[in-house]
């Protein structure tokens, strides 16, 4: 089978030489040498400051709404944010006690649409938690000013934005934070992990304890806290992956633009801003009509290739998250989106199948 994706593993030696050096120092976790080191070198590629590591994307959400003030647990709060997304970006509000309030998506961008945003406030509004969907830039000028005029937080879940320029820098250094996921399959990883990038030192700095159960010394306990820690473990697969960086881009990205080269006359793609550096983390595809969707992902299927409904389906449907009106965009885009597979080891000849499978159903 041809998987939707496919976890980059680096040079097995070089990971071995970091697992050595773990064995050596008998030290695994609790801000270790190389956790000090990752996170040295990933602000320097980033070109961001304050970037916190942690165990996992969905515990960097959680962290950056404790860390802003936004749980909920003590007063009815909402924050607005995207239903076409993954299940963490609103399932972490949840469990946080925060609500989450869908706001449409744009039918190009599939971002959240700025323009629906003032009138889903309210009182108890606190933040608002957009999504660089398939690391697509949101329309970040409209959200900061919007956030400003109501003095709201903005959260990015910036999960599939890792190494995305905007504007000539770093699409994480808008909102008060930005979390990313260094997920097993995303085009950065440490196997499990994540971060959060804060636009404010003290933020990183209140973070840091909660982290780690709230102890800042031996005898000292300072702050509510949990084990969010990334261990040193996760941190070497990460500086492997990070050395080999620009060989993965730069893969990935011929597996994309072959893609786009067959498909953008006869499929709806993702329409992104002037000024976006793109990571090519994903290829999806916006079918005619759900199904259509349906019967090329099974298609597909049948013929050795997995596709993936993603994101399906739109959050607002979704009882355990507060399910309520729909938003009309993101259900439409959500029932007809496949994401085709890519990832750096795709070879020509199964793009080409892929491409082709999708063709023959689309123009059945």
């Amino acid at each position: 089978m041809i998987p939707v994706t496919k976890p980059y593993l680096p040079n097995r030696e070089k990971l071995n030489r970091y697992i050595d050096g773990i064995y050596e120092r008998a030290w695994l976790t609790n801000n270790g040498e190389l956790v000090q080191e990752l996170t040295k070198r990933l602000e320097a590629y980033l070109g961001v400051e304050n970037l916190l590591l942690v165990a996992n994307g969905t515990l960097a959400l959680q962290i950056a709404y404790r860390a802003l003030g936004i749980s909920g647990r003590d007063e009815a709060t909402e924050a607005i944010t995207t239903p076409f997304t993954f299940v963490a970006t609103a399932s972490s509000l949840k469990w946080e006690g925060v609500t989450p309030v869908f706001a449409d998506i744009d039918p190009n961008t599939w971002c959240l649409n700025p323009a629906n945003i003032e009138p889903a406030i309210t009182p108890n509004t606190r933040a608002i938690v957009p999504v660089h969907v398939f690391g697509n830039a949101c329309d970040v000028e409209a959200m900061g000013a919007i956030a400003q005029k109501h003095r709201l937080k903005v959260i990015y879940d910036a999960s599939h934005a890792f190494g995305v320029n905007y504007k000539g820098e770093s699409l994480l250094k808008h909102g008060d934070a930005a979390t990313l996921s260094f997920h097993a399959t995303k085009l950065f990883h440490t196997g499990e992990g994540g971060a959060v990038v804060f636009k404010r030192k003290e933020d990183l700095e209140r973070a840091k304890k909660m982290i780690n159960f709230g102890i800042t010394g031996p005898e000292t306990i300072e702050a509510l806290g949990i084990n969010a820690k990334m261990n040193e473990l996760q941190a070497a697969m990460g500086l492997c992956v990070l050395d080999e960086m620009e060989e993965n881009l730069k893969a990935r990205a011929a597996v994309w633009h072959r893609y786009e080269q067959a498909l953008n006359q006869t499929l709806q793609l993702q329409a992104k801003p002037k000024g976006l550096e793109y990571n090519y983390a994903y290829f999806p595809i916006v079918l005619e009509s759900e199904e259509q969707a349906v019967r090329a992902a099974a298609t597909l299927k049948e013929n050795g290739v997995l596709a993936r409904r993603y994101f399906y389906p739109s959050l607002e449907s979704v009882a355990c998250l507060g399910a309520e009106a729909g938003q009309p965009v993101s259900k439409e885009i959500a029932s007809r989106i496949l994401c085709l597979p890519i990832y750096s080891e795709l070879i020509t000849d199964s793009i080409d199948k892929t491409v082709g499978i999708v063709k023959e159903v689309t123009n059945g």
